[in-house]
């Protein structure tokens, strides 16, 4: 098996790995290869079994025939070529991050209840939420960021974090 990277160094399998992730539009976690090979068959392409989009995603196969790849660019929304176009996959992951994020309830909302303002209006929203931001201690633009689960992640931390701090006993917090 050889290493198939594109020129800058992302594999078939690393980018089928970020589609994987990159979850149900309606925000149910991670696809599963059954999934994905039913829905493939669903929409009427090449069908490819479960264990050979395992193999594929975890990079065992890594040169899969231009049927398959077709089938399975149509199924998460890409075109085959986008899988050997780096700079392509970018605004595609990029595309995904936003939606992972818009699969927030209340950023969703926010989204859903900004539209139709004007632009003025949506200037002023930006500059609250950059401000909102930054009294919590975030970069000022979420797309710098790690991603949208970078600051669940943090949160959820920071949370469980203080949950601890507020568990222990007077005695154990002095000792610690």
């Amino acid at each position: 098996m050889t290493d198939r990277r594109s020129a800058k160094g992302s594999t078939l399998a690393e980018k089928l790995d970020r589609l994987f992730k990159s979850g149900h539009p309606s925000g149910g976690g991670e696809y599963t290869y059954e999934e994905v090979a039913d829905g493939i068959k669903r929409l009427g392409l090449n069908p490819i079994s479960p264990s050979y989009l395992w193999e594929l995603r975890t990079g065992k196969k890594d040169n899969p025939r231009m049927q398959h790849l077709e089938s399975i660019a149509v199924f998460f929304g890409v075109t085959p070529a986008d899988f050997y176009n780096e700079e392509a996959f970018d605004r595609i992951e990029a595309r995904l991050e936003l939606f992972a994020a818009l699969r927030d309830a209340g950023v969703e909302q926010l989204a859903l209840n900004a539209a139709d303002l004007s632009p003025e209006t949506l200037r002023t929203i930006t500059q609250l939420v950059e401000r909102a931001r930054q009294l919590e201690g975030l970069p000022a633009d979420a797309a710098h960021n790690e991603g949208p689960e970078a600051d669940s992640d943090r949160r959820r931390s920071e949370t469980r974090s203080e949950r601890r701090t507020t568990a222990r006993s007077p005695e154990k917090q002095n000792e610690g």
